[in-house]
């Protein structure tokens, strides 16, 4: 039987601004700049402020969908070394995330866990989400944080620090094609 947390239900969400929000993250984060930078603080309240009634609804279903293509992608690099994506992905996540109480609260972190667990099992991280409730204010920062940490994780497993916003780019501009 169908699961209706089946990602051929889910919306995909604007994955070029949520992209486009965890490149710039990764990059300042690279320059060694941090989210107190006054610059990027002004940069991202401006970028929010210009979605729009649904933007910003738009861009959580895109983070998500990122969830769910780096777990695919990961879960695929992983298989191919005959090693599970959750044993070797969820536990370093979290465990970086438990280092991160200023962006992650720790009430948060299960459900973070539960999204990697649902993407990296085949499910929509959002109709998994969904199943229990809208989104919270608090879990927004976490799953950005989630995000981030997933591109990374696949940047320093294929040594090139933009692999992972190159792959979505490339599976973006292949779907415009179609």
């Amino acid at each position: 039987m169908p699961s209706p947390c089946d990602p051929q239900h889910a919306p995909v969400g604007d994955v070029g601004a949520a992209l486009m929000m965890i490149d710039s993250q990764l990059t300042a984060i690279h320059n060694g700049k941090d989210r107190t930078d006054p610059e990027l603080r002004s940069l991202a309240a401006q970028f929010i402020g210009s979605l729009g009634p649904g933007g910003a609804d738009d861009v959580l279903d895109g983070a998500c969908t990122l969830v769910y293509m780096f777990m695919q992608w990961l879960r695929m690099a992983y298989e191919d070394h005959d090693r599970d994506v959750i044993e070797y992905v969820v536990p370093n996540l979290v465990s970086t995330m438990r280092m991160m109480p200023k962006s992650v609260r720790p009430e948060a972190i299960p459900t973070m866990a539960g999204l990697l667990v649902a993407a990296g099992t085949g499910l929509s991280p959002n109709l998994w989400r969904k199943q229990y409730g809208d989104w919270t204010e608090d879990e927004l920062t976490p799953l950005e944080a989630t995000v981030l940490l997933l591109a990374e994780h696949i940047n320093r497993l294929t040594d090139d620090p933009d692999f992972a916003t190159r792959m979505v780019t490339e599976a973006l501009s292949r779907s415009l094609e179609d």
